[in-house]
């Protein structure tokens, strides 16, 4: 459009205005023309049509904190005024509830599926939180959320008390390795103070049983939605900042392994046009920096790529270290090539094994486990970073495993994910955490026969054994 208006109107303008000061030589005139012409043609300024992004400072100590608890007793609400009460300090951008459960199946079932992650800071830390679902269905993502924490904050509604999902969060934080809690007793706008102290008393003895110092944990009581709609600040915002002043005191600042190769378990995947393929998650250890050589290992695939863009909560960062909660720009890589649970590293530094020894603590049915034992090949699901896969189980040593008992087991996986001597993992039975464990020994590789003995039926393996033996 201006180029045509230069063309069509200006220009002839330009030559007419010339033509009669050459013509008169009136230097006056000249004058009056120059300001009619400034008039006519406004003066455009270029403007940059996008934003540029903030980059990251690492002023403050970095630390990973979650809500976990039963469904429906108000982390998302939590999480949402914390950045409220945050906001008004500029420690944080406010966030609501809809913004944090963004999901379409999330908004119609009023719940949270996804784990949501969210940054704010205190005037000591830097945080970056983790919501995650309470809801029985959603466990695997639970779990991925759990794995990714440095302490948590347990959220229980003082309108119904310790609950199924309450005590089962508590277990899995404490088998996943989450040492520090903080406890919020919420929706107390809506108890009285006796029900108040009774659920205090009910969650001390609950997290003394499971194995933490239930007596000196910190127990906060207020209302996230009076927090959030700004009502009777005693149990609101003044609540919010006491948890936070807990939080800040009772969970330590972690010390990162720094010196180790970089290591980053898949989260999620995104494809951003324009740019590539964005993979997101933590950093287990190591540092990540901009320009780095890496490969994506796991699900029987080794991709080599490099690492061009590095963010942490949209900010732009030039390395990343462990504990860091980020999303990293790889080149020449598809969306579709890599899956959640495979593993961003250091070329060379981890392998896929599919046979490997352990050490398992199994629950008893009071800690929330199976009530039966349980004998060789039963097929269990293995939780482990962010990926899960079916295994087979093999009792080395005894005819069955008793619910309660420490037993050493091998572990025949359906397919080779990646794992090190001394990972920490989850065995589940269905709905039921059966146990937790610690990859003892890397034992070789399966062999062709031995993979399809995975998938076979009691018959067959009956079948099979009678034909060795009359073989033999």
């Amino acid at each position: 459009m201006s180029s045509i208006v230069v063309a069509r109107i200006l220009t002839p303008v330009a030559h007419r205005t010339l033509r009669h000061l050459i013509n008169r030589k009136s230097i006056s005139r000249f004058h009056n023309y120059a300001k009619t012409l400034q008039i006519v043609i406004p003066q455009s300024n270029q403007t940059r049509l996008y934003s540029e992004k903030k980059v990251f400072a690492r002023d403050k100590p970095h630390c990973n904190v979650g809500t976990i608890g039963h469904v429906d007793h108000g982390k998302t609400t939590l999480t949402a005024a914390i950045t409220k009460v945050l906001s008004d300090q500029k420690l944080a951008k406010a966030r609501g509830y809809a913004d944090i459960d963004n999901a379409p199946e999330e908004r119609a079932r009023g719940i949270t599926i996804n784990v949501a992650h969210i940054e704010y800071q205190t005037e000591s830390r830097h945080y970056g939180h983790t919501d995650c679902p309470g809801h029985a269905d959603y466990i695997k993502n639970m779990i991925t959320g759990t794995a990714q924490m440095d302490g948590a904050i347990l959220v229980v509604a003082a309108t119904d008390g310790v609950m199924p999902q309450t005590r089962e969060h508590i277990l899995l934080a404490k088998q996943i390795g989450v040492k520090d809690i903080v406890v919020f007793i919420n929706k107390v706008d809506t108890a009285d103070a006796e029900m108040v102290e009774l659920v205090e008393m009910e969650i001390r003895e609950l997290l003394t049983e499971m194995g933490f110092d239930g007596d000196n944990i910190p127990i906060i009581t207020g209302s996230a939605l009076c927090a959030l709609e700004g009502k009777q600040p005693e149990i609101g915002k003044d609540a919010i900042l006491k948890l936070l002043a807990a939080v800040d005191a009772h969970i330590p600042t972690p010390i990162r392994d720094l010196d180790k190769p970089f290591l980053l378990p898949v989260e999620n995947t995104y494809s951003i046009p324009g740019r590539g393929t964005v993979v997101t998650g933590r950093v287990e250890r190591g540092i990540i920096k901009k320009g780095s050589e890496c490969e994506f290992v796991g699900f029987n695939k080794v991709l080599k790529s490099t690492v061009t863009g590095i963010e942490m909560f949209h900010q732009i960062l030039d390395e990343a270290q462990a504990g860091d909660q980020l999303g990293a720009l790889v080149r020449g890589i598809k969306r579709d090539d890599i899956k959640r649970g495979m593993v961003l590293a250091k070329p060379g530094t981890v392998k896929c094994y599919d046979h490997i020894e352990t050490q398992v603590y199994i629950l008893n049915k009071e800690e929330g486990g199976r009530a039966k034992p349980f004998t060789s090949y039963i097929q269990l699901q293995m939780f482990c970073r962010t990926w899960d896969s079916a295994v087979q189980v093999l009792v080395p040593d005894k005819e069955m495993v008793m619910p309660g008992e420490d037993s050493r087991l091998i572990l025949r996986m359906i397919k080779p994910m990646v794992l090190e001597q001394g990972q920490r993992f989850t065995l589940r039975d269905g709905s039921v955490t059966l146990g937790t464990g610690v990859v003892t020994k890397i034992l070789p590789k399966l062999k062709e026969d031995q993979r399809e003995e995975l998938t076979e039926g009691k018959k067959a393996r009956e079948k099979r054994a009678k034909a060795a033996a009359t073989g033999q």
